[in-house]
């Protein structure tokens, strides 16, 4: 099972590229033609997530991608920021749920929110609606969440 890491620092530059080599990386691994633009858009909004969290939690830590092709094609995204944000979503399901996201409460006005919580907030949603394959979780050590989405390879691996 190949693998491809990358890590960046919590820029909104390094987003395009992440979503360049994921992209590629799909591609490689045999993922439908047809996928791959939900691919594409699955680990910008991921990324785009992950360095909104940072940037809204002042975090100059790497934000962390992985990408290996076993039964199917997996990303793992891995932010550090302490949010605690969860979501579930598998194949076959018609909805995501979100189990929480204390750093984000729902109570808290839109204006009152830094424009990186909007967007990382947002990215869930996004992710929720794009992705059969989802999972956010929390990080073992209980700071920052990972973003798991994997999608079917067409034909097995070379």
């Amino acid at each position: 099972m190949p693998t491809v890491r990358l890590s960046f620092s919590p820029a909104a530059a390094h987003v395009r590229t992440a979503r360049l080599v994921g992209v590629a990386v799909a591609r490689r691994a045999g993922v439908a033609e047809e996928l791959l633009e939900e691919v594409r858009l699955a680990i910008g909004e991921a990324c785009s997530r992950a360095v909104a969290l940072h940037r809204s939690h002042g975090l100059d830590d790497l934000v962390d991608v992985a990408m290996a092709d076993g039964d199917r094609f997996t990303v793992r995204v891995v932010d550090r920021a302490a949010n605690g944000a969860m979501v579930t979503r598998t194949p076959g399901d018609d909805a995501a749920v979100l189990l929480s996201d204390p750093a984000l409460p729902l109570t808290t006005p839109p204006d009152l929110l830094a424009e990186e919580a909007v967007a990382a907030r947002m990215g869930l949603a996004l992710l929720a609606g794009l992705v059969d394959d989802l999972n956010v979780s929390e990080l073992s050590d209980g700071v920052g969440t990972e973003v798991r989405m994997s999608w079917p390879l067409e034909r097995p691996n070379d």
